[in-house]
């Protein structure tokens, strides 16, 4: 009952929290370490709040638990923010570390069969400082993914954390490779519009694979995946603009033309959109109420959750791993 003793005890344990996270921002492993930590203290300190709310799961042991004498909300809230800085810093490493994969892999690099060496007309290879043996490939993203998904398992990281981290890496995925479509008009042709949505298809295999199809990951995919289509389809007929407004949601009237503007054939059975096709288009989403905005945001963040999970472990069954070092602890 001592409860300057008990300030103390939180104090230093959100200081000590903060300062490893500050020793080590750069290091995804830690960060998910600690992301998990400190999500399990905050949702450890309500499960045993002594609010109604918390207990509704407990067990009559755990119950008796629950603090009597002290309203830790205010360290709750503190470590709320903490758990959201952590997760802003473990999100931007994780984004730091496949950005320079998602060009190469989801745009650039061909693996359809047939697709390779085909070049549109006028159009010479980029030059790069990357030899092409060490080019990144949409294998280096799916790979990506799975280590940083096996280490937040690893980790013990909540599944619903899980979820939220892997569409926020889903959608800049998404966004980047949109926002190079819209710059490179060597990338807008029918058969590259078959290569993002064949590794579209990758992506979706891989949420499938981990179970994580709840995430809404692949729904940050749509205007990608409807670009890729809209590269795709006869872009001729009255017919092929309604179409293509019916069916393209996720793109703006400002992107919609972009892309018809910069349909590059590769062949000579391909036609160019003719400017007509383009302000057929456009008359038909003159009523749609969208931002005339071309490029994504990839900065944007989804707002972070965290979901309260009691754990059904009472207190004194917890093991504090040996490698640690916390020895010269004693348990209470």
């Amino acid at each position: 009952n001592d409860a300057d003793m008990l300030k103390s005890f939180m104090n230093v344990t959100i200081d000590g929290i903060k300062q490893v996270v500050k020793q080590h921002s750069e290091d995804f492993e830690m960060l998910s370490f600690w992301l998990s930590n400190t999500y399990y203290f905050l949702n450890c300190l309500k499960q045993y709040s002594g609010e109604e709310e918390f207990m509704k799961c407990n067990t009559p042991h755990q119950n008796k638990n629950c603090l009597k004498h002290f309203d830790l909300s205010e360290y709750r809230q503190i470590l709320s923010d903490l758990a959201i800085r952590i997760y802003h810093q473990f999100i931007a490493v994780m984004e730091n570390n496949i950005q320079p994969m998602i060009v190469p892999g989801m745009l650039e690099y061909e693996s359809l069969q047939g697709i390779s060496g085909l070049k549109p007309t006028g159009f010479r290879k980029r030059s790069s400082s990357i030899d092409d043996t060490d080019t990144y490939t949409m294998t280096s993203i799916l790979q990506q993914l799975s280590y940083f998904y096996s280490t937040m398992c690893q980790n013990g990281l909540d599944s619903e954390l899980l979820k939220q981290a892997v569409k926020q890496l889903f959608f800049l995925i998404g966004a980047i490779t949109l926002n190079s479509l819209f710059l490179r008009k060597d990338m807008c042709s029918c058969r590259k519009g078959m290569q993002i949505r064949c590794n579209i298809s990758y992506l979706e295999e891989w949420l499938k694979d981990k179970n994580l199809q709840s995430s809404n990951a692949k729904e940050t995919l749509e205007p990608l995946s409807q670009a890729a289509w809209l590269l795709q389809v006869k872009k001729i007929t009255d017919d092929d603009a309604k179409e293509i407004c019916e069916h393209c949601t996720s793109l703006s009237t400002v992107q919609i033309v972009k892309i018809l503007n910069s349909y590059t054939p590769i062949d000579d059975f391909e036609k160019r959109v003719t400017p007509a096709f383009v302000r057929k288009v456009q008359g038909m989403l003159n009523n749609r109420e969208d931002v005339p905005q071309l490029m994504l945001d990839t900065k944007y963040l989804f707002q972070v959750t965290f979901p309260f999970t009691p754990s059904p472990h009472a207190l004194e069954m917890i093991q504090v791993p040996s490698s640690f070092k916390l020895g010269f602890l004693t348990r209470v």
